[in-house]
């Protein structure tokens, strides 16, 4: 296996370690050790191969990034993928580790490009939003559904703290988006296309900041909105989207139905579709693909939406 990448598992208390030469190490997942770990890595060079986490892989991309050392988070479905083409069923954590530096060896993975930090304190701000809007959805919910008065009582008081929360979180996300004049730049553009208000532009700035820089075909893809052909033999079933970035994805579902019903000229084109046989959710996601298309033409032209 050529030696140039060291493969990592995370866990939340430690990470395993398969270097090239020295092998499988466990090392603990403090802060102290993983800057040590880091300015290893950073002196001889290696890429760091390790799979998102939902949150545990932070503070190692942090301590890497910090010093400038190279890493690629790679999604975990791909590393299961890898494995079983190499004919290893089994998973326990030094096997993960092992694999995925032979992953970044033999794919000859490219490190992953480190985001400025606008785009870091954005994402950071826009995901805790959306917990919060998530939160309050359910307690409405429970509101609705509350018999006793104490139980009311105690839902109220939680709405009233989420509702300025949440306000709190929208002003630090405009505060952020103030002090970067590109950012605000592209958020302003974004906002003047149907469909696109301030949650969505945010997003994407937030979520999708290779918008402008792809094409239509790639940027639909990392949005998860691209078609999927899944054809064998005389079997060709409709083509299906899957993959990108779920939050990406949502927000322009929901852009889309906005659009596709106030804009005339993606509602004719919904109206298309579903004359030709779509489904109405097959013409939202078609709408949806275009509405992206827009936005990306826009952004990397450095044009406003002209509307027909």
């Amino acid at each position: 296996m050529p030696r140039n990448c060291i493969g990592v598992d995370v866990a939340k208390d430690w990470i395993d370690v398969f270097h090239p030469v020295d092998g499988a190490a466990r090392l603990a997942s403090d802060p102290g050790t993983l800057r040590a770990f880091a300015r290893r890595v950073a002196r001889e060079r290696r890429l760091v191969v390790f799979e998102a986490s939902g949150g545990y892989d932070r503070p190692l991309a942090e301590a890497l990034r910090n010093v400038g050392a190279g890493y690629c988070r790679v999604n975990p479905g791909q590393a299961r993928h890898f494995a079983r083409a190499l004919g290893v069923l089994g998973k326990t954590d030094r096997v993960d580790a092992r694999l995925l530096a032979e992953m970044g060896a033999r794919l000859e993975l490219a490190a992953t490009p480190s985001p400025a930090p606008v785009q870091r304190a954005l994402k950071a701000q826009a995901a805790r939003r959306r917990q919060l809007v998530e939160m309050r959805k359910q307690e409405r919910t429970r509101l609705r559904q509350a018999a006793g008065r104490a139980e009311r009582r105690s839902l109220e008081r939680h709405l009233r703290w989420l509702d300025g929360e949440i306000a709190r979180i929208e002003a630090a996300l405009d505060e952020t988006l103030a002090a970067d004049a590109p950012a605000a730049r592209v958020l302003a553009r974004l906002c003047t296309a149907p469909g696109v208000g301030r949650v969505l532009a945010t997003t994407l700035v937030a979520e999708l900041p290779e918008l402008g820089a792809r094409d239509r075909r790639r940027i639909a893809a990392m949005a998860g909105i691209a078609p999927v052909a899944r054809d064998s033999g005389k079997r060709s079933p409709a083509r299906s989207i899957g993959g990108g970035r779920p939050v990406v994805r949502s927000a322009l579902y929901l852009a889309a139905l906005s659009a596709s019903r106030f804009d005339p000229g993606l509602a004719s084109f919904r109206n298309r579709l579903e004359r030709r046989g779509r489904t109405p959710k097959q013409a939202i996601i078609a709408v949806a693909r275009k509405l992206l298309t827009i936005l990306n033409a826009m952004i990397r032209d450095g044009t406003d939406c002209r509307p027909a």
